[in-house]
């Protein structure tokens, strides 16, 4: 509480400061992405039971203010699957570039395909399996991926860029809500994070932690390489005994306009055991007669984005989920499962920057029938 308390003072001491600037002038900015995407699964005639099929919208409307050079409030709202969720509602006090503090409900620093997670922002219709929401097939048996993109939570986040030469390093620290989940749980429960229904707020008098690293290299005039790494950790039951630690490492590599992205993510997750865990769960214990308590989750993406003619943009994608540890007696997944995903897709710019996006992908599922979808979008700014 005394380290809380500090935070809120020197925020509050950051924001006098800051305001103190004579010559602000107050500007306001509207921007916003949309993206309308039809998935079909040719191997599947019922494939709504395993995904979410069919056309879904994904919106994104985002006003932000400035109060001069060192006060700036957003606001984010988004519709999806999820139905109409707040993506940010936050303000940012600068102090100089290298301190920089971030107030209210936003997306924490951690990764790096977060930071282009709009529809808009990447050149295919679905996202990489780590950071899947809902668009994967089986999504319900492995639970999402790592860490759902756009994640986004309430809390604290101090971050800063300090710049030498043709090279800057970026920092991030935060605490949040963080994940959350019910009584009893083996994984986060998402819908307690993203419906308001369910109410914006903590869950168990607990904050979570993280942090992000990262720096970027010039290495031509449009070229560059960006090396970064993540943590995060807490506890995610109302009862604040289940803990799980988050890590990760990202690279980009910028040539003119291609790109070649790569990501791993881990996420390690104590689960409940039960009171009969012999009953609740598929697997029994280890030779020493002990359950195990924990899941290993890991996922990655390799991602190469390359522009073959006026217009068109080329993306091929490799990416991958493995889930390692005891499931419930009812689940269909084995104590290790595993999904390979083999992406090609294309991007056409048909007018300004609106984009229609078209992809084929191949799931390969240690545990299901392997699956063929395609996607066919179109998103744009505005």
């Amino acid at each position: 509480m005394k380290t809380l308390a500090f935070l809120i003072v020197l925020v509050l001491a950051a924001a006098a400061y800051a305001g103190d600037d004579k010559d602000a002038k107050p500007s306001r900015n509207f921007a916003g992405s949309v993206q309308l995407d039809y998935l079909a699964v040719p191997t599947d005639r019922h494939a709504h039971a395993i995904a979410f099929d069919g056309a879904t919208v994904e919106l994104s409307m985002k006003l932000t203010q400035d109060f001069g050079d060192s006060v700036t409030s957003s606001v984010k709202v988004c519709v999806a699957c999820h139905g109409l969720e707040v993506g940010m509602a936050y303000f940012d006090v600068r102090t100089a570039d290298e301190l920089d503090f971030r107030v209210g409900r936003f997306t924490p620093s951690f990764g790096s395909f977060p930071l282009r997670s709009d529809p808009a922002n990447h050149r295919t219709s679905d996202k990489p399996l780590p950071y899947d929401m809902g668009r994967m097939l089986h999504f319900r048996d492995f639970d999402e991926g790592i860490l759902p993109a756009p994640w986004v939570d309430n809390g604290l986040e101090i971050n800063g860029t300090h710049f030498f030469g043709h090279a800057q390093l970026d920092y991030a620290a935060y605490a949040i809500s963080g994940p959350k989940a019910g009584q009893q749980p083996t994984d986060f429960d998402y819908t307690l994070s993203r419906s308001p229904e369910r109410y914006y707020v903590d869950n168990n008098s607990e904050p979570t932690v993280g942090a992000r690293v990262a720096t970027t290299i010039e290495t031509g005039d449009t070229s560059s390489i960006e090396l970064g790494a993540s943590a995060m950790a807490g506890h995610y039951d109302p009862d604040a005994k289940l803990d799980f630690e988050i890590g990760g490492a990202d690279l980009v590599v910028q040539i003119g306009h291609a790109f070649l992205r790569a990501e791993y993510l881990v996420r390690r997750t104590r689960i409940a055991l039960g009171d009969d865990p012999a009953v609740r769960l598929k697997y029994g214990p280890n030779e020493a007669g002990v359950f195990d308590d924990h899941v290993l989750k890991e996922g990655f993406y390799g991602e190469l984005e390359l522009p073959i003619a006026d217009g068109v943009t080329f993306v091929g994608r490799w990416d991958g989920l493995r889930r390692r540890g005891n499931v419930l007696a009812t689940s269909e997944l084995r104590s290790d499962s595993v999904v390979l995903r083999y992406t090609a897709a294309f991007a056409f710019r048909v007018h300004g920057d609106l984009l229609l996006k078209m992809s084929t992908e191949l799931y390969d599922f240690s545990d299901f029938d392997d699956e063929a979808a395609i996607h066919l979008g179109l998103a744009g700014p505005f």
